[in-house]
């Protein structure tokens, strides 16, 4: 039997939830700090979870919270099943989302782009 598109939305919205809360308050590793996690997709057959997630820091430090994420897993798993009420709770998979630094970057360049037009005026189109 099919699931429905807007029952796998509700339930990646609410691991979505559940992680965020779980990590703030129960996980205790040290890798894992100021953490935002900002967005859940979850398999048609609940089997797997992406788990996109977002931090600050340089690479060495982003990819030490993607090890401490994916090293406790298996505990956030098994909270989930505890806090979830559907029976096959997914195996989580953490992906950097490197889609608000681009963002960052690209405003960047507007801004200079336009502060550069502003020291220049006529020069323009």
């Amino acid at each position: 039997m099919q699931k429905s598109p807007s029952r796998n939305r509700r339930i990646a919205d609410q691991i979505q939830r559940e992680l965020s809360e779980l990590i703030r308050l129960e996980l205790r590793d040290p890798r894992v700090n100021m953490v935002t996690l900002t967005g859940v997709e979850v398999a048609a057959d609940n089997s797997h979870a992406k788990v996109f997630f977002t931090t600050l820091g340089n690479d060495a430090q982003i990819q030490s919270c993607a090890h401490g994420l994916q090293s406790a897993a298996g505990f956030l798993r098994s909270q989930l099943a505890a806090r979830l009420s559907i029976r096959t709770v997914p195996s989580l998979h953490f992906e950097f989302d490197s889609s608000i630094d681009r963002g960052v970057r690209l405003s960047r360049l507007i801004d200079d782009a336009l502060a550069d037009d502003a020291k220049h005026p006529g020069s323009g189109a």
